[in-house]
């Protein structure tokens, strides 16, 4: 049970119904980390939710889902695959905690996917980078202005 400090519908817009981003690469962080028991109970994964920090779908939220412990090894090295993506993305190369991956941005790969279940579309993350850093160009000697020269 929740206090909602009076809490009154009539005064805040409601949410609509969130259609998938587009396919694309996205700037984003984690902003939580949680590790969930399997359906079956067998096993955990690590549920990861990234947030996109720019652009026209600033704030909108993703979901991995990594099986780190679950009796298909397959799933695991799948899972242990994608980590070691996001360790290298964020920089962080020997975490002990999932927290230690939270906001720090990454470059995230987004696409379009029709659920099997449903038919309905949904996002999936396909691939985790490094932030691509824009590199500023050393300007050319002969083209820089002394200091003592500047604003003349």
């Amino acid at each position: 049970m929740a206090n909602l400090n009076n809490f009154n519908a009539n005064q805040v817009e409601p949410t609509s119904d969130f259609e998938p981003i587009p396919s694309g690469k996205y700037l984003a962080v984690i902003t939580e980390s949680e590790l969930k028991p399997t359906k079956a109970g067998s096993g955990s994964y690590l549920q990861l939710t990234f947030q996109i920090i720019d652009g026209e779908y600033k704030g909108r939220l993703l979901w991995s889902r990594l099986n780190l412990y679950n009796s298909n090894a397959t799933a695991v090295k799948i899972a242990q695959s994608e980590l070691s993506a996001i360790c290298r993305a964020v920089g962080v190369l020997t975490p002990k905690d999932s927290v230690e991956l939270h906001n720090l941005p990454l470059e995230i790969n987004v696409k379009c996917r029709k659920r099997d279940d449903s038919d309905e579309i949904t996002n999936e993350i396909k691939s985790y980078k490094k932030q691509a850093t824009a590199t500023a160009q050393p300007q050319p000697a002969s083209q820089m202005t002394a200091p003592w020269r500047r604003g003349s």
